[in-house]
């Protein structure tokens, strides 16, 4: 059998100095933001600089039997990206260059390294703009995005990025380069197999291209409005009003008192009142003023004190707020940010199952949401001593208010995740959402992808 170090010999031939087995990059590629960190260190970190490398990558690879991992900024927060003993680190976090823009048919093709908000610098030019927005736009990665299924503050009207990308370039494990989707409005050419890589978290090749749909920037004015309300639970009622309403705004985000209190505290902001909670909505487009008039009567009638802003500098100063969340969390304590949705009308009884399990299990969950699709962040909030590393892993107490929480989730017709996918934090709960016949099925499609078994092992599948 051969070893690691053949492998590594292999590649150190193939691929030079982009093989990187420094100390400082190995413990980096062990971890992302989750807070989870892989058992020990990979063999090395390729920095992939086009689309040859990770072909060579992945046939030293596939012919040492060695597992590899992909990586792009290491933002994710379910550990999907984490890589760990004898295994290859493959970033192509480097990969970042715009290909092509077609402001004609409305299309991009980049690769998957480029940042989300840097995208969307390059594309205002050409009067165009691509919707996934996350809020961490400005470090998350186009193939990251891809590779979690990503969603963010805007889809509720503007969907998430399995509905904004019409292609991907995969490299599968043993070398091949496929051209998955296609560049037209319609495609219904056998299996959809784009969709199928979109959210599988490197498990059935790596992404190296995507084109991307694009819409053209929103004309006419952006209103945001900020409502305040005494209780969180009113506040979920009230998001469940405006989507019953028939209104759509573009965004529209729910923090709770805790969150609230922190975001303030970490920006030097007058401390909210106390137990309120906030939605922040905009809407945007030709009819945005009469749809935010109307959303601030339907917000009013439900008890919120309502205010609302048509300058358009002023409603990124309140999203400002909400895009601080992370940070602010990381001030109280250490954070596991967590990730499950339920439907829109759920909101409520969500937020008092949330409730519930902090007081059962003692703990803090500051909670974000995109109201706007039923999407919730519930942030588990504790204290524990970092590893060799500086990686500080959730004690069991917290992972058994998790799975309260989890289980709470999916009573209500919810889900595990809606965006941060399933890496090695959620795997244990994936067979109780999908059921056992569905949880082998997907797992045997990994097996047509990758027979050996060698891409991101242990994540999303493992039991």
């Amino acid at each position: 059998m051969t070893s690691g170090a053949d492998a590594l010999d292999l590649l150190r031939t193939a691929l030079g100095d982009r093989v990187d087995t420094t100390p400082a990059s190995l413990a980096a590629a062990r971890a992302d933001k989750s807070g989870h960190a892989a058992s020990g260190l990979p063999l090395a970190v390729v920095h992939a600089q086009n689309v040859g490398d990770v072909q060579q990558t992945l046939r030293i690879a596939s012919s040492t039997g060695t597992p590899v991992v992909t990586r792009g900024a290491g933002t994710g927060l379910a550990g999907g990206a984490n890589a760990g003993a004898g295994e290859i680190a493959l970033s192509v976090r480097g990969m970042d260059r715009i290909l092509e823009v077609r402001p004609d048919d409305l299309l991009a093709v980049v690769e998957p390294g480029i940042l989300n908000a840097d995208l969307n610098a390059a594309l205002a030019p050409y009067g165009l703009w691509w919707a996934p927005d996350p809020a961490s736009r400005a470090i998350s990665t186009v193939g990251g995005n891809i590779a979690t299924g990503a969603g963010g503050l805007l889809c509720a009207k503007y969907g998430v990025v399995r509905d904004a990308v019409l292609g991907v370039d995969l490299v599968l494990a043993d070398g091949r380069l496929l051209h998955l989707g296609h560049r037209t409005v319609k495609g219904v050419t056998g299996l959809d197999l784009t969709s199928l890589v979109i959210g599988s978290e490197g498990t059935l090749g790596v992404v190296v291209g995507a084109t991307l749909k694009l819409r053209r920037l929103v004309p006419g004015e952006v209103c945001t409005i900020a409502a305040t309300f005494t209780d969180v639970r009113t506040a979920a009622e009230a998001s469940a009003a405006v989507t019953a309403s028939g209104a759509q705004p573009a965004i529209m985000e729910l923090m709770d008192a805790a969150s609230l209190a922190a975001v303030h505290a970490l920006l030097s902001l007058a401390p909210p009142t106390p137990g309120a909670s906030q939605l922040t909505i905009q809407t945007d487009g030709p009819a945005a003023v009469a749809e935010a008039d109307a959303i601030a009567a339907v917000l009013r009638s439900a008890g919120g004190t309502v205010a609302v802003s048509h300058d358009r500098d002023e409603g990124e100063r309140l999203l400002a707020i909400r895009r601080s969340m992370h940070a602010a969390m990381e001030s109280l304590g250490t954070a596991l940010i967590e990730d499950v949705s339920v439907p829109r009308s759920a909101l409520p009884a969500m937020f008092d199952e949330i409730a519930r399990v902090e007081r059962e299990h003692g703990v803090v969950i500051p909670t974000v949401a995109h109201a706007g699709d039923g999407n919730l962040h519930p942030n588990f909030i504790f204290e524990a001593e970092p590893d060799e590393f500086g990686v500080v892993e959730a004690p069991e107490h917290i992972w058994a208010a998790a799975d309260d929480l989890f289980r709470a989730a999916l009573r209500l017709g919810g889900t595990l995740t809606g965006e941060h996918g399933v890496g090695v934090l959620k795997r244990r709960w994936l067979a109780d959402e999908l059921g056992d016949d569905q949880w082998e099925l997907q797992r045997q499609i990994t097996r047509v992808f990758d027979p050996q078994g060698l891409l991101n092992p242990g994540k999303v599948f493992g039991r």
